[in-house]
């Protein structure tokens, strides 16, 4: 079975709430997913927006994801537990989640959830890394991603 990503908040394609919004409460929605291959020893996932003016924007990145988890729930912090869950730091500046806030006007714009399985335990990057960073350094040891992608225009 392929690596599949689903939200119950918004379906694949579909508008993002405006809670999961900077609009509105801000807080990450709830994912789901299924088919982590055999070999996964951790998963990252990454938010971000392509349709933004200065070129791609990072929300939210969430790395040494445990390779057992099958979501992320809504709201979800990332504060250091068991499993040592990082977040890396936003285009916003913050080491959590920030929703879409694209400038008003400016058309619908479309957030990738990507979610990548890892044949790595943790990724060696900075305590401070970008959405980017983390994304790319991720791409040196996928085995596996997928992505969801929601709309949100204002």
């Amino acid at each position: 079975m392929p690596l599949t990503l689903i939200s119950p908040a918004f379906p694949a394609g579909g508008k993002i709430p405006e809670r999961y919004t900077r609009d509105g409460q801000n807080v990450s929605p709830p994912l789901k997913w299924s088919g982590v291959p055999d070999g996964t020893k951790s998963l990252v996932l990454v938010v971000q927006d392509p349709d933004a003016p200065s070129g791609i924007f990072g929300h939210w990145a969430v790395f040494n994801i445990p390779p057992d988890a099958s979501e992320l729930a809504e709201a979800q912090d990332g504060k250091p537990g068991p499993s040592a869950l990082r977040q890396g730091t936003n285009d916003f500046g913050n080491a959590y989640y920030d929703g879409p806030q694209p400038p008003v006007g400016h058309g619908v714009h479309h957030y990738h959830f990507r979610l990548a399985a890892l044949d790595v335990p943790s990724l060696s990057v900075p305590g401070q890394a970008g959405v980017q960073l983390v994304w790319k350094e991720a791409q040196k040891h996928a085995l596996e991603q997928t992505e969801l992608v929601g709309t949100y225009a204002r």
